[in-house]
C-alpha cells in the first residue's frame, strides 16, 4: 500500500477552495471515489485522517473545502459564523457540493459511475442534501449529522441509499428531529437506513470531542464503540452498493 496526498485547489464561482485528495497509488483500476464533508470547524487534521482511513479501503478520497480558502475555525464562535455563512446561503452551498463532486468524478482512476459521499456534523446535513437533491451518487452517510431539510424531494427522486448514524444522547439533534427525519425519507420513497448508537452524544466520531466538550463547554462526546460501529456500517454499505 502507497497511500499519496495532495492538496487541490479549485474553484467555486470565482471563490478558491482547497480539498485534500488522498489515494492508494498501487490500486491503477478505476476505483470508487468518496466525497468527504466537514464538521463546522472546516477541513482539519480530524477530516485528513478521515480521507486516508478511506484511501486505505482501496478509495479515491477527496475531503472538500466549503468554506473556501481553506480556512479553519479555532473557536466555536468562528465555526459557527462560518458554518452559517453556507447555511444561510445554500445556492452557494450547493454549488461548493457540486463543484467538490465533479472535482472527485475528474480525479485520474475514479470510475465515474461509483461515488459516495461522507460526511460529521455540518458535513452530515450537506451530504444528506446531496441526496435530497439527486446528485448522482451510490450512497451517503452521515454521522451524527444536523438532519432538517433544505429540500423537498420528490417521491423516488432520491438516487443514493442513506446511512444516518445518530448518537441516541444527542442533545443537538434530537429524537424528534430523527423521527421527522424518517418519515421525510419514507413520503420520499428513499431507501435510507437509520444506525442508533446508545449512549452516544453529538461528535461521538471524533476523539477531540470529550477535548472541545471541556474546553468550550459543549455537550459533545467521543465513543469508541460508536465511531467503531458507525465506521462498520459505512464499509458494509459501500461494500454493498459500490
Amino acid at each position: 500500500m502507497n497511500i499519496l496526498t495532495n492538496r487541490i485547489e479549485y474553484a467555486v464561482g470565482d471563490a478558491s477552495h482547497q480539498g485534500y485528495l488522498a489515494y492508494d497509488d498501487e490500486i491503477t483500476e478505476g476505483r470508487p471515489g468518496i466525497l468527504i464533508v466537514h464538521e463546522w470547524w472546516g477541513l482539519n487534521d480530524y477530516i485528513v485522517r478521515r480521507a486516508h482511513m478511506l484511501a486505505e479501503l482501496g478509495y479515491v478520497a477527496l475531503a472538500i473545502d466549503m468554506y473556501g480558502g481553506g480556512q479553519v475555525a479555532s473557536d466555536p464562535g468562528q465555526a459557527g459564523e462560518l458554518m452559517n455563512g453556507v447555511l444561510n446561503d445554500m445556492e452557494t452551498g450547493t454549488a461548493a457540493l457540486r463543484a467538490g463532486h465533479d472535482l472527485l468524478l475528474n480525479q485520474a482512476g475514479v470510475d465515474s459511475a461509483r461515488s459516495a459521499a461522507i460526511g460529521y456534523c455540518f458535513g452530515g446535513a450537506m451530504v444528506l442534501h446531496m441526496a435530497r437533491i439527486g446528485m448522482p451518487l451510490s450512497a451517503v452517510a452521515s454521522f451524527h449529522g444536523a438532519l432538517g431539510s433544505f429540500h423537498t424531494a420528490d417521491p423516488g427522486s432520491i438516487q443514493a441509499k442513506i446511512l444516518v448514524c445518530h448518537g441516541a444522547a444527542d442533545s443537538m439533534v434530537s429524537m424528534d428531529d430523527l423521527e421527522g427525519f424518517r418519515q421525510e425519507m419514507d413520503a420520499a420513497q428513499a431507501d435510507y437506513e437509520v444506525l442508533l448508537l446508545d449512549g452516544a452524544k453529538h461528535g461521538f466520531s471524533n476523539p477531540a470531542a470529550d477535548v472541545n466538550a471541556e474546553k468550550y463547554g459543549i455537550d459533545l462526546g467521543y465513543q469508541q464503540q460508536a465511531d467503531e460501529k458507525s465506521w462498520a456500517a459505512m464499509r458494509g454499505l459501500f461494500e454493498r452498493v459500490l
